[in-house]
């Protein structure tokens, strides 16, 4: 307990640094384990990839529940067929061209190339939500890329587990026929348990705020385990479970999502630390080279072309598609992939396992911190100020048939020097407290709001939807919100009875 709990302050303490250098966290808390591990300073010995593996599968469904739950459906929406075909033509493409790469230029087997085509051919979820979030790019390039990395480990699974079968892949149209099944399923399991859950979650009264983010982790991690029972892609029924939840109207969101992201905080140190310990730092020698020229082939080809070949039916600048060809980032995930072939047995899995593991931490030492550079250069970097987005926490009322919306006004909101009566708020909601530097007080309607007041509101069940759109559509829009631009009605799919069409857009993007 004690060196765990050392090395988790200190894994904390990194990504202070991390976020200091531009360096991606992962190298630092794989660099960590290294340093614990058999060549480092406490020479301690680990070699157990099944564990490895395990660890690292269930580690991989709290990120991926985490990063769904952060996703906004108002910037997936809009590209999601070209998500959707850049995680399943576009991984097709990068695995022929990377493996082609590694037969040709490196001298690997067939089998070994496809298996590491396979294996890097996955944008890590982990990696690409962490740096994408520090990133000021446009809307449209971090929700493809989000999705992609949140789609594409499903049909990259299924690859690796394939090709490091002991029976040769006999037909492929079989094998697309497999994917296509198995996504389906996922995709159908993940759709209705994030529906039902998001339902339930509604209209359940806990008597604990602390039991709801609970209760949203094991909904996102029941997804992936029906998915996963149901011979389906528990790992994209997980994301989509989770991205439904995070889009709906869930009491105390803010808690829910503080808990999910210190969870995925925690398998991403352990996850990455792991990894760190496994690897034997002295053999990597030998495959620097051959690694370096994977890296270069999957980097300045196979990405490239993939993302070509898979976008162009959608005609994007071809400052945005350079972009995506470079923020292909890789992380845990293939690496966690790279221990398939030595549990399946595959011959040369040691040489497969180090390969990946160097080309992760070098492209990756390259790839992240030069993104917001090339954003720059692309001209592509959102530097416009924007109005900062309103917390609103809820809580449930159940006895009286309504909520108390807890609204925190943050320093770029356009709420502020709007009065309380110019708030508009539906009939059946009130604001009935403010919180202002420490002290509470009943506003009167000419109430001024300021920068980093805290409102109390009560609304009715009925129009709480509808009162929420419009705190938000004020916090963006000011005062003359729904005269101008910027209304409840058109912007979050509100009517005037507080009903909504999409209430999952409403809650998570005003």
């Amino acid at each position: 307990m004690l060196i765990c709990s050392l090395v988790l302050l200190i894994a904390v303490a990194a990504v202070r640094i991390s976020s200091r250098s531009g360096l991606p966290s992962l190298l630092l808390y794989l660099g960590i384990g290294m340093v614990i591990g058999q060549d480092g300073i406490f020479h301690v010995k680990f070699d157990n990839v099944e564990m490895t593996q395990v660890i690292g599968y269930a580690s991989l469904v709290v990120i991926l529940a985490e990063g769904g739950l952060g996703t906004k459906w108002k910037e997936i929406r809009p590209v999601l067929p070209m998500a959707v075909v850049l995680s399943t033509l576009g991984v097709a493409v990068s695995v022929g061209v990377t493996a082609t790469g590694a037969h040709y230029l490196v001298g690997l087997e067939w089998r070994q190339a496809l298996i590491i085509g396979a294996v890097v051919s996955s944008t890590d979820a982990a990696a690409v939500f962490s740096v994408l979030r520090k990133v000021p790019l446009p809307s449209r390039i971090t929700g493809v890329l989000e999705a992609e990395s949140g789609f594409n480990d499903a049909p990259v699974v299924i690859l690796v587990v394939a090709f490091s079968a002991a029976g040769p892949v006999e037909h492929w149209y079989v094998l697309i026929g497999e994917i296509a099944l198995e996504l389906a399923i996922g995709a159908s399991i993940g759709i209705a348990v994030g529906l039902l859950g998001s339902w339930g979650m509604r209209r359940v009264a806990l008597p604990a705020s602390g039991l709801y983010p609970i209760a949203v982790m094991a909904i996102a991690v029941l997804a992936y385990a029906a998915g996963a029972i149901a011979h389906g892609s528990g790992f994209l029924a997980v994301y989509l479970a989770a991205m439904l939840l995070g889009n709906a109207k869930l009491p105390h969101w803010p808690a829910t999502r503080g808990f999910a992201e210190g969870l995925g905080w925690i398998a991403q140190i352990g996850m990455f630390v792991l990894l760190g310990l496994l690897v034997t730092p002295h053999e990597l020698a030998n495959d620097f080279w051959p690694a370096v020229i994977v890296g270069l082939v999957l980097t300045m080809v196979a990405r490239p072309v993939s993302v070509l070949l898979s976008l162009a039916p959608f005609r994007l600048p071809w400052q945005e598609q350079s972009l995506m060809s470079w923020a292909g980032l890789r992380g845990a995930v293939p690496v966690i992939l790279a221990t398939i072939p030595t549990v399946s047995g595959v011959r040369s899995s040691d040489r497969i396992f180090n390969i990946v593991f160097v080309l992760v931490v070098v492209y990756t030492l390259v790839q992240g911190p030069t993104l917001p550079w090339l954003a720059r250069v692309l001209k592509l970097g959102d530097t416009a100020e924007s109005a900062s987005d309103l917390g609103i926490e809820s809580a449930p009322l159940e006895r009286l048939r309504g909520h108390l919306l807890s609204v925190a006004i943050p320093p770029k909101s356009r709420m502020h020097g709007v009065e309380v009566g110019e708030l508009r708020l539906p009939a059946g909601a009130a604001v009935t407290l403010v919180v202002r530097d420490g002290r509470s007080f009943v506003p009167a309607p000419a109430t001024v709001l300021r920068r980093g007041d805290e409102l109390l509101v009560v609304a009715t069940d009925p129009v709480r939807d509808a009162a929420e759109a419009r705190l938000r559509a004020i916090g963006q829009g000011g005062k003359l919100a729904g005269w101008l631009h910027n209304t409840g009605r058109n912007n979050r799919g509100t009517n005037n009875s507080g009903g909504t069409n999409n209430s999952g857009t409403m809650s998570r993007s005003a």
